[in-house]
């Protein structure tokens, strides 16, 4: 009887310290949702770096949702929704509309934004000091705007009238365009704003811009990032050059951008991941990370088609 007891005993022992080891498994695996505004060359990139970065901690121990809006805001909170039913161990929201929606869809997953310009302007905060003190931080990839606005004058010193061609419905468009804005006219240039207020307007008011300008800048902007193509198709034949706020949009229609590299701000942005999963982190401390490096680069194939000659310091693009 007493072997009994003791077998009996030791099974139950043995059944719990497998059940404690089926816990810590369970516990130590993570999964993570990403959502991601729309599909374009640079927010492909930063999802692509952030993936990576979890992928080489932690293994086949991370899982990923990830699902993109395909550019439409009230998807991003749909899918949002879906993560928070979910009960996902952390958020990242590529581009401001995918932000926005996650830091209103939860207040306990962590959230890290990326591909997100200016934080403060995205969550309409009026005392944003670099950490959001909530439970969302991230990365942004917010350029030097003034030498965005020296690349222009360095390029095109005689052109008199700029466009500023942007999405109307990005807040962080509007904060790129009025920042150069100012900065340009401090530099004796005159210009206009040419708002659209999504891609099916693009095409007439790019062509306005096109007919009214010297020299275009589109900043930061995914709508235009998405149909860089219908403003290269416009302001080609014009024989308008155009200044970009990043590479994957200067790559499409532009003739020059200072840029940052979207894969190792993604890269970055998985890094802070990382800290927060193993609890090492909290989020509501961490500050706003920002891009360390950026990089002068041209489009050797629409400079050549208008005759723009590049300084020796620009970085040619490199075709795909």
């Amino acid at each position: 009887m007493k072997k009994k007891i003791l077998a009996v005993i030791l099974s139950a022992a043995m059944t719990a310290g497998m059940s404690s080891i089926s816990v810590l498994a369970a516990d130590d695996s993570y999964n993570v949702g990403i959502c991601q505004l729309v599909q374009h060359e640079a927010l492909d990139a930063a999802t692509q770096g952030f993936k990576d970065a979890l992928t080489e901690e932690f293994g086949d121990k991370v899982t990923f949702d990830e699902q993109n809006a395909q550019g439409d805001s009230n998807t991003c909170a749909t899918i949002i929704n879906s993560f928070v039913s979910n009960n996902v161990d952390l958020i990242l929201a590529n581009a401001t509309a995918a932000l926005q929606a996650a830091a209103s869809g939860t207040a306990d997953i962590p959230v890290l934004g990326t591909s997100v310009t200016e934080y403060g302007v995205a969550l309409d905060l009026d005392d944003f000091d670099g950490t959001v003190g909530t439970n969302v931080s991230g990365t942004s990839d917010l350029a030097p705007l003034d030498q965005q606005a020296a690349m222009l004058n360095e390029l095109f010193p005689d052109a008199k009238n700029v466009g500023l061609l942007y999405c109307s419905a990005e807040a962080n468009s509007q904060y790129q365009v009025d920042t150069v804005k100012s900065a340009l006219e401090e530099l004796g240039y005159t210009c206009e704003y040419y708002a659209f207020s999504d891609s099916n307007d693009l095409s007439s008011v790019a062509t306005t811009a096109a007919s009214e300008s010297d020299v275009i800048y589109v900043p930061t902007d995914n709508t235009a990032a998405s149909n860089a193509e219908i403003i290269s198709n416009i302001c080609l034949p014009e024989k308008v050059p155009v200044i970009a706020g990043e590479e994957g949009i200067c790559s499409g229609c532009g003739v020059a951008t200072l840029s940052i590299s979207y894969y190792d701000l993604g890269i970055a942005t998985g890094k802070m991941a990382v800290k927060i999963l193993k609890g090492e982190a909290d989020v509501a401390e961490m500050p706003v990370e920002y891009a360390p490096n950026f990089t002068k680069k041209y489009n050797p194939e629409i400079c050549e088609e208008l005759g723009i000659e590049i300084p020796d310091d620009y970085e040619a693009i490199s075709a795909e």
